[in-house]
């Protein structure tokens, strides 16, 4: 199982949207969210591309702690299985 933690999705956001949408992260924008559906879709494509099947989930509320914890209180942002098709696999 991986995890993965974005740790500069505001910035991230700030660099797409420019100075004048900088003010509405937080507001209209959840950095984190457009960060992750991003993210998500990039390696949707990647473990299709490597034959790899495997559930994505996003979740809101899972926090690291220190190094060698995380806490859990999972609301789930999106879930997605990706799963191999003929094209996929024929790559």
């Amino acid at each position: 199982m991986l995890l993965i933690e974005v740790t500069n999705a505001r910035d991230v956001v700030r660099r797409r949207i420019g100075r004048l949408g900088e003010r509405l992260i937080g507001k209209v924008v959840d950095a984190e969210a457009q960060v992750e559906k991003a993210l998500i879709q990039e390696m949707e494509t990647a473990f299709q591309e490597f034959g790899i099947e495997a559930r994505i989930v996003s979740t809101q509320t899972t926090k690291f702690v220190g190094r060698k914890s995380c806490e859990f209180s999972i609301q789930v942002r999106e879930d997605r299985d990706v799963k191999l098709t003929e094209r996929s696999i024929d790559s």
